[in-house]
């Protein structure tokens, strides 16, 4: 079914200045200014708590597991607001689209949603605007686990982008509110969205990796008009259930000037010319979908998680051209490996933590572990590095914080109520958190 939609207009609160989205002074996108996790010259609090070097709490309306950005003062995140459905309204919803009726227990549906983006003052925690987005009549079924407002928006000089997958992007003004514009990219998600975008000189990149269509596209970021669109090389896959991914896009320089876009997929790791969307190389790294981890980078070697079936991490140079499969992996890992949560890449170590709690560090020459200690719990969100620490968030609300190094050791263990899937921020000696009730500011 596609979703009805109704374009509601902006309310603003408040104004928000406008300065840079750039530098250590703000966290513009998923996983903070290099897209890696890693915060320059910070130092957020080891120890927090419901009571603890807490500056403020703030409730949030809604449900979503989008990160939060900041620039200038402003915590932006966004959320989606669900009209509930009784036990059997939801049946009859189900019943109303292509899912498996065996799949039903698995999926959550809302009779309608009302997508908002939100900011909160950083200072002082108070909310500052509501911007309504849009409310979708009917939407599409998502996994129980996801949300309807998954992807984190990005923050492109004085405009914030939100993207909803199939539900809509939008390019928001940070000082007035208004919407610039709005598009509708259809897609067949299955389980819901879950790509985060990325704009790059002026290019808004969407990876669309549906079960119906998989594809790259970029936007003109100030009007929205499409750009260029890429298909994803063909899949040997029995369904579109196997060929659909939520990974984010990543775009890197190498060597010898070239600069690529790095889309990883189901079953291919593909570099596109961000500019043209042209095909540089590709990889076949197996019969991994769904793939959400974001890749990090080294030097000119791509280090990536291979998404569900059984999760592996690949180590491949991108100095290559045309179908690299047989000539540019340098190793990979079948063990311990996330499905969800990204890799971090500091001072030539990698740490990840898989879906069940189990951390892991590894040499990126080599691919040999270096350590694996049991944190318990479920994980889903991104590591973070900040203050010469490892911060790993896990579902039932704890942070668990590390040393980082060859002789690492658990720190210590912060409760904080509710669940975590949003990766957290670090700013102004500050760990942002965003739990399902609550935005934390901890220093």
């Amino acid at each position: 079914m596609k979703p009805r939609l109704s374009l509601i207009l902006s309310v603003v609160v408040s104004a928000v200045p406008l300065m840079s989205a750039r530098g250590s002074d703000s966290w513009p996108q998923f996983r903070g200014p290099a897209g890696d996790g890693v915060a320059v010259d910070q130092s957020p609090p080891v120890a927090f708590g419901e009571d603890d070097h807490v500056a403020w709490k703030t409730t949030l309306p809604g449900k979503a597991w989008s990160s939060p950005v900041i620039s200038d003062g402003v915590v932006w995140v966004t959320t989606a607001v669900e009209r509930v459905p009784s036990e059997e309204e939801r049946e009859a919803l189900l019943r109303n689209t292509n899912n498996d009726a065996r799949k039903f227990k698995q999926l959550a549906i809302a009779k309608a949603i009302e997508l908002k983006l939100l900011a909160v003052d950083l200072k002082s925690g108070q909310h500052r605007q509501t911007i309504d987005l849009v409310t979708v009549e009917t939407p599409d079924a998502i996994h129980a686990t996801n949300s309807y407002a998954s992807p984190t928006p990005f923050i492109d000089g004085e405009h914030v982008i939100c993207h909803f997958g199939t539900f809509g992007t939008f390019c928001v003004d940070r000082r007035s509110g208004e919407v610039l514009w709005q598009r509708t990219l259809p897609l067949e998600h299955g389980v819901g969205p879950g790509s985060s975008p990325v704009v790059h000189k002026g290019r808004l990149i969407l990876i669309q990796d549906g079960m119906d269509r998989q594809y790259v596209t970029a936007l003109d970021a100030s009007t929205g008009q499409t750009l260029w669109t890429t298909d994803r090389p063909p899949m040997e896959a029995p369904t579109g259930d196997q060929k659909k991914a939520y990974c984010t896009p990543v775009v890197v320089t190498d060597s010898t000037g070239r600069e690529q876009l790095l889309c990883m997929g189901s079953q291919w790791m593909v570099s596109y010319n961000a500019e043209t969307g042209e095909e540089f190389w590709r990889l076949y790294h197996g019969k991994g979908f769904s793939v959400v981890p974001r890749p990090v980078l080294l030097d000119d070697v791509v280090y990536f998680a291979t998404g569900f079936g059984k999760p592996e991490l690949w180590a491949a140079r991108i100095d290559g051209s045309g179908d690299v499969s047989s000539t540019h992996v340098l190793w990979s890992v079948k063990k311990g490996i996330p499905s969800k949560s990204s890799p971090l890449l500091h001072d030539g170590l990698i740490y990840l933590v898989d879906d069940n709690g189990v951390a892991s560090c590894f040499d990126p020459e080599s691919g040999d572990l270096v350590w694996k200690k049991r944190l318990g719990g479920k994980f889903s969100s991104s590591p973070l590095f900040a203050g010469g620490h490892l911060y790993f968030g896990n579902h039932e609300g704890e942070v668990f914080v590390l040393t980082p190094g060859e002789d690492s050791e658990v720190v210590q263990t912060n409760q904080v109520q509710g669940q975590i899937m949003a990766s957290p921020a670090a700013i102004e000696n500050a760990l942002i958190l965003r739990t399902d009730l609550a935005l934390y500011r901890f220093e």
